[in-house]
């Protein structure tokens, strides 16, 4: 996790927050390839990413030979793969925003509903209740996140 989040320039804890928001289902790689028959657009991983945002993450960089399938059976790419989806979204951030939200919320608000989403949202949007509960969640796991990395 710290390695990872390093490597992006991204906070740790935010991305073991993230992590924790996404263990709603099970990862097992057998459930989650299942799944996938069923509904093609499903999220793979510990960090539940879709196909097109492995795609254009992994574009230059280390995995960049790695495949979507793969992430049900490496939690490291997917966490690898995580960290570098929230340093590209701080890449889109507008440099400034009003003090509604911190910028881990928003990256975090941008990881659940996407960047267009995000950059509404730091343009004083308000979340809806899917992207809301995902904050709430967030917060809810912050200490939790903190803890698993002492």
């Amino acid at each position: 996790m710290r390695r990872y989040s390093a490597a992006a320039g991204v906070d740790a804890q935010l991305l073991m927050a993230i992590l924790y928001n996404e263990s709603y289902k099970p990862h097992d790689p057998k459930l989650e390839r299942a799944w996938q028959k069923m509904d093609p657009n499903a999220a793979f991983g510990v960090a539940n990413m879709h196909r097109g945002t492995f795609d254009d993450t992994k574009r230059g960089r280390d995995f960049a030979g790695r495949t979507w399938e793969e992430l049900p059976d490496d939690p490291d790419l997917a966490i690898e793969a995580a960290a570098w989806y929230l340093h590209d979204l701080a890449a889109v951030l507008p440099a400034h925003w009003p003090a509604r939200y911190t910028r881990d919320e928003l990256l975090a608000l941008g990881y659940n509903a996407g960047p267009g989403s995000m950059k509404s949202f730091a343009g004083g949007a308000t979340p809806g209740p899917v992207a809301q509960s995902y904050l709430d969640r967030l917060h809810a796991n912050w200490d939790a996140a903190a803890e698993a990395l002492r």
